[in-house]
């Protein structure tokens, strides 16, 4: 959108005239004060802010940029939206805006929930290893739906919070793939599996348990580094005086604050492999653990659509190089196993996953230094843009 259409159509709608039909006093008037144009144009916007902040990552969400701030005779985006708020007619009753509050205290609950899925799979893992038959499916049972509601509740409040419906089917069958899609792959590469996975990791049918108690203790990391990637970023969004230099501030930190995350779950896995005495697995569990958090970043910040996109793509990758590995064993069908077996051959079964979670992880990083670094990303989420 450029500035000079964008001006236009802001003066086109500021009077109760159509455009072809006002009068040569009221086109002097709207040409003279072209920012009462743009407040009529985005009058809802301006009413509902709570401080300039929101109203400036609002217009930035329609296209306005310092260049078409210039246009209505200021230097860039976040003065002109300074005026328009002081514009706004309020009440004399309007609380004082947020800036001028005391920032409250960090409450301490959400790390009390971060921290449940890790203690709860924790509990779970332990039981997978000290109990065998019934009891061990039963505890299997119960610990993964007592992990998958912690989760839930995790997922449900600040700051990981998105409000919005997301991919859970999918994220599911990525860590549950976690778990068992090596062993399973393995396994139906040399012609079975003949029996049920027993829990173990060198059964007929691996299970790992490692990896994927890594990725429920990075829970926690996931959460503060989701909260201060947000803290952050509002706080430079205060301080910066132009879209072009708030966006060169916040991308430095969104990298720094996705390396965080990656240095602590690397050496979560690392614990929980010496642990348990199983593989680490760090190919699996980091570009899994990447697509999970900026994933979940993009969402939190109201970008649904490329994540649930992404997360469906790697998931339904995983499951096709399963499918045509079965396929395969249909009369005249065994070329469709070549690909995978080749692949397999060459890199061992942790292939697949790490291609597909890491393509999606590398997709949703490029997206998000473009979507994350923009002010509308991190407008108050009560007054969407």
């Amino acid at each position: 959108m450029s500035g000079l259409h964008e001006l236009d159509r802001d003066r086109a709608a500021a009077g109760p005239e159509k455009a072809g039909t006002r009068s040569p006093s009221a086109a002097r008037r709207v040409a003279a004060d072209p920012v009462k144009a743009l407040m009529h144009r985005h009058r809802e916007l301006c009413a509902r802010a709570v401080d300039p902040l929101e109203i400036a990552a609002g217009l930035e969400a329609y296209g306005v940029t310092d260049r078409t701030a210039a246009r209505f005779r200021h230097r860039d985006v976040f003065s002109l939206a300074e005026e328009m708020y002081a514009r706004v007619p309020r009440d004399a009753d309007t609380p004082p805006r947020p800036a001028d509050q005391p920032a409250p205290r960090a409450p301490l609950v959400w790390i009390a929930f971060a921290v449940l899925p890790g203690a709860l799979c924790a509990a779970a893992v332990a039981a997978l290893r000290l109990t065998d038959g019934r009891p061990r499916l039963v505890a299997v049972t119960v610990g993964a739906l007592a992990v998958a509601l912690a989760l839930r509740a995790v997922l449900r409040r600040e700051p990981l919070s998105a409000g919005t419906r997301t991919s859970g089917t999918w994220t599911w069958w990525l860590v549950g793939y976690l778990v068992l899609g090596d062993g399973l792959l393995r396994a139906a590469l040399s012609g079975g599996p003949d029996h049920l996975p027993d829990g173990t990791a060198d059964g007929p049918w691996p299970v790992t348990a490692a990896p994927v108690l890594a990725l429920a203790l990075a829970c926690a990391p996931a959460a503060g580094c989701a909260r201060l990637f947000a803290v952050r970023a509002r706080r430079k969004l205060t301080a910066s005086r132009g879209l072009a230099d708030f966006s060169a501030s916040v991308r430095p930190l969104l990298l720094g604050t996705f390396a965080l995350f990656m240095a602590a779950l690397t050496a979560l896995a690392a614990l929980t492999g010496a642990v348990l005495r199983e593989p680490a697995a760090h190919p699996q569990v980091l570009t899994l653990g990447a697509l999970l958090l900026l994933a979940r970043l993009l969402t939190v910040h109201g970008h649904t659509h490329a994540p649930a996109l992404i997360l469906t793509a790697a998931a339904v990758a995983e499951a096709g190089a399963l499918a045509t590995v079965f396929a395969a064993r249909l009369p005249g069908c065994g070329f469709l196993a070549t690909p995978v077996e080749a692949l397999v051959a060459a890199c061992g079964p942790a292939v697949v996953p790490t291609a597909a979670c890491g393509t999606g992880a590398l997709i949703l990083l490029v997206h998000a230094t473009r979507r994350l670094t923009k002010a509308s990303a991190h407008a108050a989420r009560e007054h969407p843009c």
